[in-house]
């Protein structure tokens, strides 16, 4: 069956993204230095965020909230105001911070947006995503956007029935294994994985090596290419 509908992920996949998270969390380590060692510090962060990921979803918000709430952990409850105040203060800076984007990305975008329904599909704070997209300038090549709370096989089985001949007829891709290439390919799409270097532990998943529809590129200009070769061009 012909692709016709290609999804795409937006952040550290059209955007830069993650490095944004991995600097707040040096200068998180510096504020807790008298309390914790960074690389257990570290540690407890990702245990905060793994539990508070069914309460807060994806995003800044609940990465500040799971910042706190390890201040409070390490400390036993000492957290000086000022300390939280500056984790604050550090979420603000985040969600104020200018995009960049990847090399090619608006190229591949311009190349596909004539032949392919194309889907923007993301997850986290809805305020954060669109401000994002709308500073990215790539909106208007978009059919349609979906920011949801979680990429499931599920939620990818609606989205490719809304926008195009259901997931059979869809192509995934982006830079998490987990949510960007397992998660489709369990719906029945293709799923193309496209690394980006920097990686949420969160997000990390064995790679389907063996699925006829999984497929790795380096980097996302050569996805129209790949497109062509799975469509038999």
């Amino acid at each position: 069956m012909r692709i016709t509908t290609v999804g795409l992920d937006a952040d550290d996949t059209l955007w830069h993204n993650e490095r944004l998270f991995h600097l707040t969390q040096e200068r998180f380590a510096a504020l807790l230095a008298d309390h914790a060692i960074p690389d257990h510090l570290a540690a407890r962060l990702l245990e905060a965020e793994r539990r508070n990921l069914g309460h807060y979803g994806f995003g800044v918000k609940g990465f500040v909230l799971s910042m706190i709430e390890t201040a409070i952990e390490v400390t036993e409850g000492r957290v000086p105001g000022s300390v939280i105040a500056e984790i604050m203060e550090a979420g603000r800076a985040m969600l104020a911070e200018p995009i960049e984007l990847l090399p090619g990305a608006a190229e591949t975008v311009a190349r596909l947006a004539p032949d392919y329904r194309l889907v923007l599909i993301t997850e986290g704070d809805l305020l954060d995503q669109e401000r994002k997209l709308a500073q990215s300038g790539l909106g208007e090549m978009f059919d349609a956007v979906e920011i949801v709370s979680d990429k499931t096989p599920a939620a990818y089985g609606a989205i490719f029935s809304r926008h195009g001949e259901g997931a059979e007829a869809a192509l995934m891709a982006g830079n998490s294994m987990s949510s960007d290439v397992v998660a489709p390919i369990m719906a029945g799409a293709w799923g193309v994985h496209v690394p980006h270097g920097l990686e949420w532990a969160l997000e990390r998943a064995d790679a389907p090596a063996t699925h006829p529809r999984f497929r790795r590129i380096s980097t996302l200009d050569a996805l129209p290419d790949l497109l062509e070769w799975i469509d038999g061009g």
